[in-house]
């Protein structure tokens, strides 16, 4: 079986990485397929000033406007793909490439100067009539069974939860007063002395002439006052929790495929 190794350059990493994936996809082995860039030569110790690196990377068939192109394209950020296919293969590849904006790089170099527009290079258009030739041969009769896969990406909603401190409750016991008044009887006895005469002649006997004191204690009561001190009121401190359904609203991505139709064209000669 005879392989061709196809060029391909690109202006972004991104366009390159897209094209390699898709080539995977397809079917083309990983091995096969190989990406330089200026991180890869840095990383083999060449550079892009390095007279005829393409011709070593690529072969002698790469013309010098064609290596000016694509040492310029990587300096300045692009990158260089190339795969191995089978002839039969050939055109698939392309196809796939192709998708994902790669440079011309005949039409890069007249926009650079370095050839006309009216040249076309021997080597390019040997390739170009190659390519053609396989694609004819491999090309499936009109009305054959042909299978593509095109990939529908869609995003789904996933909402999470966290726990975020909205606040805090903070309960202080202080003590306070007030002033308050109660009534209360007290109850008092101081001694009384009263004279009065006496008059009745029986008393006469019972004179005492010796000195005689009496004591009679007064009282009086006075107000005391003490406190007592008892639990008035409990206060429960305690977390309650609640659950409360929320509706999250954002939007999600959906790839979708539209497919139309072009009606051919009859060229066929009314009669």
């Amino acid at each position: 079986m005879n392989y061709e190794k196809i060029v391909t350059l690109f202006d972004t990493a991104e366009h390159a990485e897209a094209a390699k994936r898709n080539l995977e996809t397809a079917g083309f082995p990983s091995d096969e397929i190989s990406v330089v860039s200026d991180k890869t030569l840095a990383s083999a110790g060449q550079t892009l000033r390095e007279p005829g690196l393409w011709h070593r990377l690529f072969g002698r068939d790469i013309e010098q406007h064609e290596a000016i192109v694509y040492g310029r394209t990587v300096e300045s950020g692009g990158v260089v793909l190339t795969v191995r296919v089978p002839e039969s293969d050939v055109p698939k590849a392309m196809g796939i490439l192709n998708a994902h904006k790669s440079v011309d790089v005949q039409d890069r170099a007249v926009e650079h100067g370095l050839i006309s527009a009216e040249s076309v290079p021997k080597p390019a258009a040997a390739i170009a009539a190659k390519a053609a030739a396989a694609a004819a041969a491999s090309a499936p009769p009109i009305g054959a069974l042909r299978e593509e896969v095109l990939r529908l990406a869609e995003e789904q909603l996933e909402v999470g939860k966290r726990l975020v401190q909205e606040g805090t409750t903070r309960i202080r016991r202080f003590v306070t007063e007030k002033p308050v008044e109660a009534q209360v009887t007290l109850h008092e006895e101081h001694a009384e002395v009263v004279r009065r005469a006496v008059e009745n002649p029986e008393f006469i006997s019972d004179i005492d002439w010796e000195d005689k004191t009496i004591e009679v204690a007064e009282t009086a009561e006075e107000a005391v006052v003490s406190k007592s001190a008892h639990i008035a009121e409990e206060v429960v401190i305690r977390k309650e929790g609640t659950d409360h359904v929320e509706t999250v609203r954002d939007t999600v991505r959906r790839q979708q495929v539209e497919v139309e139709r072009t009606p051919g064209s009859d060229t066929a000669p009314k009669k």
